[in-house]
């Protein structure tokens, strides 16, 4: 037994931030809003929001970006969020990008994000047969009853989708040194196949990379547990007789220790973006309350979410709402990297075709392409 015991010690988190939890209310900013200098002050006072443009946001409008601001120089940029951010990241005022996004960053691929009505991965599985939607998911219910997490289990697997525009942005964002580091919630190994590097990414939801018994945690080969679980079968561990399970956090289940980096990281920041995410999942969703105060935080989404709900915002937060692919391309516009982005996605895209064997199921490049969590 001492075996299971040192492979378990080895993934409990550390205390305070154990474990992944669903949470339908998202905790409020903790930080008092500190004087920033008088440059930043200056461009943060054109990041507030209208409750006008709000409430278009929640009817489905988009809020209004083709409004000019004439910058100190007599050069025009388009007013609103996207327009002052790329103001920011133009006047070398951001070197510290931090990137948080969920689901909605992939849709644009072809993977469906977990909590839209209709179209959702949760509103799709009745076939399973489970007590509610986010049992897929439980630690505990998948103790009991592997076989429906694994029938999704082949749909999720890797090797069907590609990056779309908005990987390649936030690639765009390493390639300019300006990411300090993405956090991602997905599982669908995108953002590596699109070539972020291990070093720049934060997978905190796990990933199909590698497979490990869910009970004592011994390592089983990953490639095994896939072709097990594509042939109906559940494969067994060899130490305890647990069923195994690639390493994608479900709920109930401790956080990878890559995780923890956001300690150091968030502090670090000198703008955060949010990208695609409904916040709901703890501890995740409260990673945005912990940059500083006088931090930039731009929230890329279909809906208001999180500390974006709050009326009034903080000073210094502000909101692009409506299609995600279409806001990044917005900003990559304003910021002169469009067609640098194009030229970086056909480049990439053809040599991933090239090297990917098409008659491999499996695919050479599996193991670096993970499918979407829990959010």
């Amino acid at each position: 037994m001492s075996k299971a015991k040192s492979s378990r010690d080895r993934r409990i988190a550390p205390p305070g931030v154990a474990r992944v939890t669903r949470s339908s209310i998202n905790p409020q900013d903790s930080q008092r809003t500190k004087p920033a200098d008088s440059g930043l002050v200056d461009d943060l006072s054109l990041m507030s929001v209208s409750e006008q443009q709000a409430s278009l946001a929640r009817k489905g409008k988009s809020p209004s970006t083709k409004a000019i601001l004439s910058s100190p120089s007599g050069s025009s940029v388009p007013r609103g969020a996207l327009g002052t951010i790329g103001r920011l990241m133009k006047l070398g005022r951001v070197r510290n990008i931090v990137v948080v996004a969920g689901a909605g960053i992939s849709t644009a691929s072809g993977i469906p994000d977990f909590r839209t009505p209709g179209t959702g991965l949760y509103a799709n599985l009745a076939k399973y047969d489970i007590p509610y939607p986010e049992a897929i998911f439980n630690i505990d219910y998948f103790s009991d009853n592997p076989h429906p997490f694994f029938s999704l289990a082949k749909e999720l697997y890797p090797g069907h989708h590609r990056p779309n525009y908005v990987h390649y942005f936030i690639r765009m964002l390493h390639q300019k040194g300006l990411l300090l580091r993405m956090y991602t919630q997905n599982i669908d190994g995108l953002e590596k196949l699109c070539g972020i590097p291990d070093d720049k990414l934060v997978e905190a939801h796990g990933s199909f990379a590698t497979a490990a018994c869910h009970l004592c945690y011994t390592p089983y080969p990953a490639e095994e547990a896939k072709q097990a679980i594509m042939n109906g079968s559940v494969p067994i561990c060899t130490f305890c007789a647990g069923a195994v399970k690639p390493n994608v956090v479900f709920f109930g289940e401790d956080l990878p220790e890559k995780y923890f980096q956001h300690a150091e990281d968030f502090p670090k920041a000198d703008l955060l973006m949010i990208m695609g995410t409904s916040l709901k999942i703890e501890p995740f969703a409260s990673l945005v309350n912990t940059v500083k105060s006088t931090v930039p935080r731009l929230l890329l989404n279909r809906d208001p979410v999180g500390p974006f709900e709050r009326r009034p915002l903080r000073r210094g937060d502000y909101m692009e709402l409506g299609d995600l692919s279409d806001s990044v391309q917005k900003l990559a516009e304003i910021l002169g990297w469009h067609s640098e982005i194009q030229d970086l996605m056909n480049s990439h895209e053809n040599g991933l075709c090239s090297y990917t064997d098409p008659s491999n199921s499996s695919g050479e490049n599996s193991d670096s392409s993970e499918t979407d969590s829990m959010h």
